[in-house]
């Protein structure tokens, strides 16, 4: 039976594709900027050779699964022919004002197989109306449905939590609850992600890692501040130590308590900055660092979104490419032989436990229970995958693992405490003939969907 929180097929979808591509593109793209002003001219905006199948292709080879253009940025200039203003690509001189670049992105990727999502910021530097909060949250309401009801099925849609005062000199108070609503009424299969989000939560950082211990629920009354929506804005997060902490690791769900399932997201950049420029080509991630960074996410319980800007030509730079495309060999190097597959469970009921498929569970008779797996032949293991059946909730709070190399002596190689729905851990090379995962704690009785060892 489920326990406590549990996902929604939204949620548990969305997570299992694990790695996901995000597409900074817009005016900051040709000024050099990060945060433009709003008074860039739409001038600017002409791509040469602006390819979105490109950057699909890219991304599929990858290994992404969703792909977010960020359809809108901070200065409010728009990558589709709005009606709410003329800032968009509509007065821009790329196709002579006919083009639309959302429309591209969305065509392309699915083209290529992969899903798409929206970045739509709340906090617009253009628009006058800004400041004046229900003024300003009718003209966002159009521009969002406007996305979500022009361009297909969308998978997530992704709110920015960045929030200051208007030209009025008021703060505008950004009607979440409406945002959120809206998507659900239009787009009901997309999970939102935004100050919190409805569904996924930010990490609490744009390092692109989650905590160690990562559980996939919260209790929205203490991720609040004085007078929002019960939704933690990002910007606030950074300066208040307990909000970040417990959007990095979420919180363990307790009976009586009101936690609710919402699984982290880690962002990070596969540049220094958000959209390119060409001062930091040399400033690539390396694909080692972006193996740390899968372990340090997808390994914690947490999804993977990696942003690829596209130059100024309309292209990912070969270096991005060449680094997305080596990253994802050696991650399927690293897991191409599942050393536990095939393997013996010393409990015969277990077996549910190595046979690969996501599709099967084993659940443990008490809440602290141990198993044992013995490997067809000896072999070395630096890699260690536990996975919990999410979908009855997660559980797991406190584990070890023990090898032997004979049967007798039982010697612990690893432990940690959350599991969800993957955890990944590394270890200095040990040879071992079986390996006995031992549950310390566990919020009712564990359930889990798999074992793997990998060298």
């Amino acid at each position: 039976m489920p326990h406590l929180s549990i996902p929604s097929q939204a949620q548990l979808s969305w997570q299992q594709t694990e790695t996901n591509a995000f597409f900074h593109f817009g005016l900051n793209t040709f000024t050099g900027r990060e945060w433009g002003d709003g008074t860039e001219s739409p001038s600017v905006f002409n791509p040469s050779t602006l390819d979105c199948l490109q950057w699909a292709r890219v991304a599929r080879a990858g290994g992404f699964q969703i792909a977010i253009l960020t359809a809108k940025h901070h200065d409010g200039f728009c990558l589709w022919p709005t009606k709410t203003t003329n800032y968009s690509v509509k007065s821009a001189p790329w196709k002579n004002g006919g083009g639309d670049l959302v429309r591209e992105f969305t065509d392309a990727f699915r083209s290529e197989g992969l899903k798409v999502g929206l970045y739509l910021s709340p906090w617009d530097r253009h628009e006058p109306s800004y400041g004046d909060s229900p003024c300003y949250n009718d003209f966002y309401c159009e521009q969002l449905t406007e996305l979500l009801t022009g361009y297909g099925e969308l998978h997530e849609v992704w709110f920015d939590g960045a929030c200051t005062e208007g030209s009025n000199g008021t703060r505008q108070k950004y009607d979440w609850e409406r945002f959120f609503q809206l998507v659900k009424e239009l787009q009901p299969g997309a999970v939102t992600f935004g100050d919190g989000g409805t569904d996924v939560r930010w990490c609490g950082n744009e390092r692109g890692f989650s905590g160690e211990t990562c559980w996939s629920t919260v209790d929205p009354n203490r991720i609040r501040f004085p007078g929002d929506s019960g939704i933690c804005e990002a910007n606030d997060a950074t300066v208040n130590a307990n909000c970040s902490r417990m959007l990095n690791e979420g919180e363990e769900p307790l009976p009586g308590e009101s936690s609710i399932w919402r699984p982290a997201e880690c962002d990070v950049s596969i540049r220094p900055g958000w959209f390119y420029h060409d001062s930091e080509d040399h400033e690539v991630r390396t694909v080692d660092n972006l193996v740390d960074l899968y372990f340090q996410s997808v390994g914690r319980n947490s999804l993977l979104l990696l942003n690829m800007p596209p130059t100024p030509e309309g292209l990912i730079h070969p270096v991005d490419a060449e680094r997305v495309l080596a990253f994802r060999r050696e991650i399927d190097r690293c897991f191409s032989v599942d050393l536990a597959r095939n393997a013996r469970v010393a409990d015969g009921g277990g077996g549910a436990l190595v046979d690969g498929s996501p599709d099967t569970w084993w659940d443990f008779p008490e809440a602290c229970a141990a198993v044992e797996i013995w490997l067809e032949r000896r072999a070395f293991i630096g890699i260690i995958s536990l996975r919990e059946a999410v979908q009855f909730g997660q559980r797991v709070a406190a584990w070890r693992l023990e090898a032997t190399r004979t049967g007798e002596d039982w010697i612990p190689v690893a432990s940690g405490t959350t599991v969800g729905l993957k955890r990944l851990v590394r270890v200095p090379p040990f040879e071992a003939a079986a390996v006995r995962l031992v549950i310390e704690r566990s919020l009712g009785s564990p359930v889990l969907t798999g074992i793997s060892l990998y060298l």
